[in-house]
């Protein structure tokens, strides 16, 4: 049985995939699995990942079912103690898991750890600025307002999504500001203050280029969050705060665009909670 199991998720990246594949085979750590979940690519995907088919192992959903469901399918399949997932436009830092694993090892206590990350836009490296900043351990209050760990940078104990969950698949986007909302309502989150993965953005296949008004997955989220018993008092009406404060902003945007309907209902989202 492998110690980690990590986890790429694909649909039609075959230009990116053999980069963030290569990344995981050049670990210092070897004691993992790879698992590809095609999410029904019809580009050159299948080609690929057949290049690779003695060093992987690869499931094809039959019909092409969002990031959530594929990456759903190798959480099930997985054999291994813990649980790393990688975008397919992502790539790691050699000592990616190496570094993690050494800090789980000397805090046998962690359960879910993540990564500070290099950001690549358009070819050049760029300053994600202050509105990223990380935090360790119990930060719920620093995340409800937008996601800033990377799905590529975690590592989690498997116990830990029969505790929690795993992805929303009803959720179009903001899935995984979802699921790490659930975490950490639960669980410390350990942060490791290295840049061993490297992010790369402004394509077009990009879920936040997708969808307009990515704040109202968040909202969903919230709502979500509001029923979890392990919610405290306190960051309950955090939470609250934040919904009407995603509303005001959703609504208002609604109203420019002659949306009006979808205008009043996030007014009503907000009202609900006055």
């Amino acid at each position: 049985m492998p110690r980690v199991s990590i986890i790429i998720p694909t649909y039609n990246r075959a230009s990116f995939l053999p980069q963030a594949i290569q990344s995981v085979l050049k670990q210092t750590f070897k004691d993992f699995e790879l698992i590809v979940i095609d999410d029904a690519s019809d580009d050159s995907t299948p080609q690929v990942l057949a290049q690779f088919s003695k060093k992987l192992t690869a499931y094809r959903l039959p019909e092409n079912r969002g990031v959530s469901a594929a990456r759903n399918l190798g959480i099930e399949r997985a054999q291994g103690e813990y649980i790393a997932f990688l975008d397919s436009d992502d790539q790691w830092k050699p000592e990616k898991l190496q570094t993690q694993m050494l800090w789980i090892q000397r805090n046998p206590e962690i359960n879910a750890c993540y990564t500070d990350e290099i950001w690549i836009r358009n070819g050049v490296r760029i300053n994600p600025g202050k509105r990223y900043t990380k935090y360790d351990g119990w930060f719920l209050e620093k995340m409800l307002p937008l996601c800033f760990i990377n799905p590529s940078s975690v590592l989690i104990n498997r116990e830990v999504f029969d505790e929690v969950g795993v992805f929303d698949e009803s959720l179009p986007a903001c899935e995984d500001y979802d699921l790490w909302l659930r975490i950490n309502v639960r669980y410390p989150i350990t942060l490791i203050p290295q840049k061993l993965i490297i992010k790369f953005g402004d394509h077009p296949d990009q879920l936040s280029h997708q969808f307009w008004g990515i704040d109202r997955f968040r909202v969903q989220a919230l709502e979500k969050l509001l029923q979890n018993p392990w919610l405290k008092n306190e960051q309950r009406d955090l939470v609250i705060q934040t919904i009407q404060e995603k509303c005001k902003i959703l609504a208002e945007g609604c109203y420019k665009r002659g949306k009006i309907m979808q205008g009043k209902s996030f007014e009503a989202i907000s009202n609900r909670y006055a």
